[in-house]
């Protein structure tokens, strides 16, 4: 016997949501639970989704895409069932957000490169915020604070760029690394040392923009290549019976840069 359609498109998806929160045979776990008690699962599932788009899979990426669309859904259903907003409301207010952010493409507004869409983004933005009576507001408060730390750090960053405050070229980037740098060095006490160290992260982040680089995929890929490293290198010495520890600081270095030159 075939199997029977599998349903698509986006209302069905709806539907399924509903029934599974229906209190008339629905899911009693899926009852239970609220906006807050998903709030680490739609972390989890963003992140699930970030690791198969680096591994660059498609039928991994679909299903990571599809389990964090499951997150918004589930939501919008929550907010359906407490009578706060419904997945119309999402969809209809990304929507009219998407229109009315794009002018060069729905309206009379012009932009021809990426560089002045972003610009016209950021003016737009800021005419919004004076729209809801929140004119004095910074720019970088729409920055998530609860972001990992690299990841806030690039976005403040690139909204600073955005809205001119930025080097010149690159040799003032790496300067203020060099300078950052020195400055950790130097610290006198814990306390210090914690501020120039953050610093100096953060100098490297605002230096990685400038390249074109994101420091939170490039702290993942240095990572991976430490971890693969590091086992690497311990599985030399189980062949050999030895034991990281009971070698000289000059033979573990030695160690690391084998594993290293492998890969």
């Amino acid at each position: 016997m075939p199997n029977p359609p599998r349903p698509s498109g986006f209302e069905p998806l709806v539907e399924t949501m509903r029934r599974l929160r229906s209190p008339q045979g629905g899911c009693p776990w899926d009852l239970e639970q609220t906006h807050a008690s998903l709030r680490d699962t739609l972390i989890e599932e963003s992140y699930e989704a970030l690791e198969a788009l680096d591994a660059g899979e498609p039928g991994a990426l679909v299903e990571e895409l599809g389990d964090l669309l499951l997150q918004i859904i589930f939501h919008a259903q929550i907010g359906a069932d407490e009578g706060t907003f419904d997945i119309a409301d999402v969809v209809g207010h990304l929507n009219e957000k998407l229109i009315r952010r794009h002018p060069h493409v729905f309206g009379e507004g012009a932009a021809a490169t990426a560089t002045e869409v972003t610009g016209q983004w950021e003016r737009i933005k800021a005419a919004e915020r004076v729209g809801k009576g929140q004119a004095e507001r910074s720019m970088l408060d729409g920055v998530p604070r609860a972001m990992p730390a690299l990841g806030y750090a690039g976005a403040v960053l690139a909204r600073a760029r955005r809205a001119g405050f930025d080097w010149d070229d690159d040799a003032g980037a790496f300067e203020k690394v060099a300078e950052e740098a020195g400055e950790l060095r130097d610290a006198a006490d814990v306390a210090e040392r914690e501020r120039e160290f953050g610093d100096l992260l953060l100098a490297l982040v605002g230096a990685g923009l400038r390249m074109g680089l994101d420091a939170e995929q490039a702290l993942r890929g240095a990572n991976a290549r430490f971890a693969w490293r590091f086992a690497r290198m311990e599985r030399g010495l189980r062949e050999r019976g030895e034991e990281l520890a009971g070698l000289p600081v000059s033979e573990r270095h030695a160690r690391w840069e084998q594993a290293k030159a492998e890969g």
